[in-house]
């Protein structure tokens, strides 16, 4: 049984930039302990039959196929257009001199 001490917790939760108060310390004490002990118990399972695996459920594509279509008329993309002209949208210059 692994039982992780409040120091510990402290130093951790400074490690992440956490304030917790003294309350919040022993309680994650506790949880992050029983965390600890349920890693260790998977730990000593015999997984030597199992084979490694990336997922553990089946991979579907579910992307429908690529097929070209026809594009929009240019007078339908930019009938909501704030602005344009020769048939681009214009938009304000980002680039400074």
């Amino acid at each position: 049984m692994m039982h992780l001490t409040i120091d510990e917790v402290r130093h951790v939760a400074e490690l992440a930039r956490l304030r917790l108060s003294e309350a919040e310390l022993t309680l994650y004490a506790e949880q992050l302990s029983a965390i600890l002990d349920y890693a260790e118990t998977l730990q000593q399972v015999d997984t030597s039959h199992v084979p490694p695996t990336p997922y553990v459920l089946p991979l579907h594509n579910v992307m429908a196929e690529d097929t070209p279509v026809p594009s929009l008329p240019n007078a339908v993309a930019l009938a909501n257009a704030p602005d344009q002209a020769d048939g681009f949208f214009r938009v304000r210059a980002v680039f400074e001199d």
